[in-house]
């Protein structure tokens, strides 16, 4: 018997429907990272894009658990000397683009790369609860069915 490995013009795509709303964002992320890279199903390859399709709707209202809202600080640097920036969570999320939370926290469990950065091509964030993606016919998908902990109860 030999190893099963999945062959790019195998592989059968779908999309999820995630809403975000009241979840733990590392949960969230975790649950998201697993689908796009298709570890949920038993034809997993690893050096295959066999992932699925996810939206996620609701991005502005995910939420942290302890103090990360205020403590955690998101760093980057500009490049030039002296030019590193920081923003907090509570920042990031009340400010333009409150998905890049939800997008970065997904980004750093996706293996970095040329499979990690074509997987999370297959990941849509939206702030609100609007999407284009109606003509798709997304499967949706409860992240806080699947374990209590997921959704944060206040």
């Amino acid at each position: 018997m030999t190893t099963f490995s999945q062959k790019p013009a195998d592989v059968v795509k779908k999309w999820i429907l995630i809403d975000a709303e009241g979840l733990v964002v590392g949960r969230l992320a975790t649950v998201i990272a697993n689908h796009l890279r298709g570890k949920h199903k038993p034809t997993f390859t690893p050096h295959v894009d066999d992932g699925d399709n996810v939206i996620v709707i609701n991005a502005d209202k995910v939420v942290f658990t302890g103090k990360k809202f205020t403590d955690k600080v998101y760093y980057w640097h500009t490049g030039h000397p002296g030019g590193i920036k920081e923003r907090t969570a509570r920042q990031l999320l009340e400010g333009r683009f409150p998905e890049r939370v939800v997008e970065k926290a997904v980004e750093r469990m996706v293996p970095r790369g040329p499979l990690g950065r074509r997987q999370m091509k297959n990941l849509r964030v939206y702030a609100g609860a609007e999407h284009p993606h109606v003509a798709q016919q997304p499967e949706v998908l409860d992240v806080a069915k699947l374990n209590s902990k997921n959704k944060k109860v206040a």
